[in-house]
């Protein structure tokens, strides 16, 4: 198979990220479950005919979702080769976590693109639905202690026969969730982008030919693997180690470790997570594919110059026991995945900044903040709000973190105010930077914010939150500070309250009036903070971003009363041991 000329590759690249692209489009306009169209909490890709690993992703997805589509793809492969069988049309769905899945929302759709009796590639989707049963609405359940009790699961079912939808299927989904008309929309949208894409991978095929198509995608794999080899090879020989830790597990309140000792041997690279905690009885398990795809996320992130795809992570070495929390199979509760994945993703960034500090970044707020409202509407009709909530990202060696940002596991977006009062009874009393939030540095993180919503309903309304941060604080790196603890807090009859275990929350319920507030972390500093320019300290105070106080303890820059930098007391306090 011959590689196609430089043109004709980059050509082809394109050409295939943008069916990826449109795929992402036509779910995220039709999609009923503002988190899908609003949030973008989906994704779309293509995928190897044999193994099921990743060709394409789009640049709109949710990377974490691309990470773990090449397990669930692999899955159905598998299925497939057990059962014999397959025809075009058909379309394989479900949301099992353990066998390529991630937690029980997320939804897969798989079909095969079939050219001349065989499968050519495999198309996928996966977005995150509103409500799959289970003991919470939305399922976020912070108590789960098995995952019977965060909904109902799904292993790998042909949804389509030939393209002939199977209604029995659609008929257990629909009985099976508090708003099956959200999930029927969402459902439908993942369809259609599915035919989106055979339409545009056929188009492309007739144009080029098979051939052709196939050694630009072997080809671009191929340079992953080269580009990511010689990005490892730049780095020294040797053994780093971080540890970071989540809060607890919502049933019990002990920290839970993740430990990770990253090895570099020429050009390859070793992640060896042995040392996590043991599985726990809470719902922050993972199982080892969603693992695997958050170390995907992470070394993207570091290595920004590697194209997305399977190849890159073919000089790694992965060494995940199921003894560990990163490893789980059935039944462990994983609905609090989002949680574990971000802190894995910390522990690549705290030893990679060992390795190499130079490019460190500080760590990222590191919580979804998954936040739950749910009750009856006056005629009796369910409604359930889900939404997940932004922090502020790590300061960096090139400048100070986003302020209000989305966590490194995707490029979602955080589902505007106005669409969420227009869907739900709630109000949004605060959206606000939270001053004070971010980790001091030379540069230092962004802000974290503030949410404050109050139910309008007369039922008033149920309240879960499954978050972290409340007890570790994102870190800094070079000298940069910590940046502020997560914090929640809701209103009772008998003034506000703190949950107890600091960053989950079950069983709680407010009255219509009554309010509860997020006060998210922002991210961690960058360097010394005594080295920060103190001008760039005059217009953060001036911004409300940080404090007098802080500006003169932590910066060490002395304001004048109307808030002008004075320059000479500066000097002398920064020059005084």
């Amino acid at each position: 198979m011959t590689a196609p000329d430089p043109v004709t590759l980059a050509v082809l690249n394109g050409r295939l990220v943008q069916i990826a692209d449109e795929m992402d489009a036509t779910l995220y306009r039709s999609a009923f479950n503002p988190i899908i169209a609003e949030a973008h909490d989906a994704c779309h890709g293509l995928y190897h005919a044999d193994t099921g690993a990743t060709l394409v992703q789009g640049t709109a997805g949710l990377p974490i979702f691309v990470g773990a589509m090449a397990f669930a793809v692999k899955a159905v492969i598998d299925k497939v080769g057990r059962d014999s069988g397959l025809e075009a049309g058909d379309t394989f769905l479900f949301n099992d976590p353990y066998d390529g899945g991630t937690h029980l929302n997320d939804f897969r759709l798989v079909r095969p693109l079939m050219r001349g009796g065989k499968v050519f590639v495999w198309l996928a989707s996966v977005g995150h639905w509103l409500d799959v049963g289970g003991n919470v609405p939305g399922n976020f359940n912070a108590k789960a202690t098995e995952s019977f009790q965060e909904g109902f699961r799904v292993p790998p079912v042909k949804l389509a026969r030939a393209g002939v939808i199977q209604q029995d299927i659609i008929d257990i989904l629909a009985a099976n969730s508090r708003v099956p008309q959200s999930n029927w929309g969402d459902l439908n949208g993942q369809i259609n982008a599915l035919d989106l894409g055979e339409r545009r991978l056929h188009a492309l095929l007739d144009e080029y030919g098979e051939g052709t198509v196939l050694a630009a995608l072997a080809t671009l794999s191929e340079r992953a693997a080269t580009l990511m080899r010689s990005n490892i090879k730049a780095l020294p020989d040797g053994t780093y180690s971080y540890d970071d830790f989540l809060d607890n597990d919502g049933v019990t309140d002990q920290p839970l470790r993740i430990a990770l000792d990253l090895t570099v041997k020429g050009d390859r690279m070793t992640l060896d997570f042995s040392r996590s905690a043991p599985p726990c009885d809470g719902p922050l398990n993972i199982s080892r594919s969603t693992t695997v795809a958050c170390c995907y996320v992470a070394l993207k992130h570091l290595f920004t110059d590697v194209p997305a795809n399977a190849g890159c992570l073919a000089p790694i070495e992965f060494v995940i026991p199921d003894a560990t929390l990163l490893g789980v199979s059935a039944p462990k509760p994983v609905g609090g995945y989002t949680e574990t994945i971000l802190r894995v993703i910390d522990v690549i960034f705290g030893a990679f900044a060992k390795a190499t500090p130079e490019r460190a970044n500080g760590s990222p707020f590191a919580t979804i903040n998954a936040l739950s409202l749910a009750g009856w509407r006056e005629h009796g009709k369910r409604w359930v709000m889900f939404c997940f909530f932004g922090g502020g990202l790590g300061g960096n060696p090139e400048g100070d973190g986003l302020n209000h940002g989305n966590n490194p596991i995707s490029t979602a977006t955080i589902p505007p105010v106005e669409i969420l009062e227009s869907l739900y009874p709630v109000m949004f009393t605060q959206w606000a930077l939270r001053p004070d939030s971010a980790g001091a540095g030379q540069h230092r993180g962004g802000l974290g914010a503030i949410y404050e919503v109050e139910a309008l309903a007369d039922g008033g309304a149920e309240v879960f939150l499954l978050g972290e941060r409340g007890k570790f604080p994102p870190f800094g790196v070079n000298g940069g500070g910590t940046a502020a603890l997560n914090r929640f807090v809701y209103e009772t009859d008998k003034g506000e309250a703190t949950p107890l275990l600091v960053s989950k929350v079950t069983d709680v319920k407010i009255r219509k009036g009554q309010k509860v507030r997020l006060e998210t972390p922002g991210g961690g500093g960058f360097g010394d903070p005594a080295r920060r320019v103190p001008e760039r300290v005059v217009r953060d105070v001036r911004l409300g971003y940080v404090s007098r106080d802080v500006a003169l303890n932590t910066y060490r820059v002395v304001l004048t009363n109307d808030g002008a930098l004075d320059a000479a007391a500066t000097a002398t306090l920064r020059g005084a041991p």
